[in-house]
């Protein structure tokens, strides 16, 4: 039977896809427009179908014959997941591995933080086999310094010294996959890490390294960060990021997750830099 794929061209989606072709399953990879290009880019072998999460009903083709299904937690999925999984019930889906969100610093008084935890709460009442996985910071995060690094060799950003142990989406596409094609993992939460604290100055550093040239940090005040930023990201998330910042050492956690679910320690940051420089040259 096929494993459905949602957010099939996403950054996790799109590596769960492919590691599951390399596993020999059938995938059913969902997404909004079949024919958009991070579509084509999807192994050959896997089925590309269409699906839209602001419409659940648009998804019952896409579930039929489905009994295992990868579930992303994103945009509009956050407001119709409640009916996303009554229809993927009644097409006969068995097993749900969510990839969410789960920040326990912030409470219910968040809107987002809420809409995730109301969507946990169902996926947990739903009466299916289900696994969450809730990401620390992915190191794909850092492609938001592409343009700089292409056009300059540098990068501009507060907090230097800002230390996380960021994620290989390749890892946490491997811990759902072990969820969907294995026991042992239902009821289970899972909060994947890298397997070492990076300082943000550092990755700048990996990622000249794995382009074979300089590339300069240039640490960011506060006021020029949200001036920096102002344009990209909204007032609020701007602000969140400067709260995080002042702890310096706040994703430092690195978590047994990845090595204990997949029997291989996590890809480092300089792996990934090395997996991914053809985007910062």
């Amino acid at each position: 039977m096929p494993i459905l794929v949602t957010g099939a061209t996403g950054t996790v989606g799109s590596s769960l896809v492919r590691q599951l072709v390399a596993a020999g399953q059938e995938v059913r990879a969902v997404t909004r427009d079949p024919a958009s290009r991070a579509a084509a880019a999807l192994p050959p072998e896997a089925e590309v179908v269409a699906g839209d999460f602001g419409r659940p009903e648009s998804l019952v083709s896409a579930l039929r014959g489905v009994e295992r299904m990868h579930l992303v937690a994103i945009g509009e999925s956050l407001t119709t997941g409640p009916r996303i999984l009554e229809v993927a019930k009644e097409a006969g889906v068995r097993r749900i591995v969510h990839l969410g969100h789960n920040d326990p610093s912030r409470d219910d008084d968040d809107p987002m933080e809420a809409r995730h935890r109301v969507l946990h709460r169902t996926i947990e009442n739903s009466g299916l086999e289900w696994t969450h996985i809730f990401p620390g910071e992915f190191m794909a995060n850092t492609r938001e310094w592409v343009a700089s690094i292409r056009t300059e060799s540098v990068v501009r950003a507060p907090f230097g010294d800002w230390t996380s142990a960021m994620v290989h989406e390749a890892d946490i596409a491997a811990v759902a996959l072990a969820a969907l094609l294995e026991d042992g993992h239902i009821g289970r939460t899972y909060v994947p890490t890298g397997p070492e604290p990076v300082r943000r100055r550092d990755a700048v550093r990996l990622i000249g390294e794995a382009i074979g040239r300089e590339v300069r940090f240039v640490e960011l005040t506060p006021d020029e960060a949200r001036e920096h930023w102002k344009d990209r990201y909204p007032e609020q998330v701007i602000e969140w990021f400067l709260e995080m910042g002042r702890y310096l050492d706040g994703n430092a956690w690195v978590s047994p997750v990845v090595e204990e679910v997949t029997g291989r320690p996590g890809r480092t940051f300089a792996r990934w830099a090395a997996d991914h420089a053809a985007d910062f040259r």
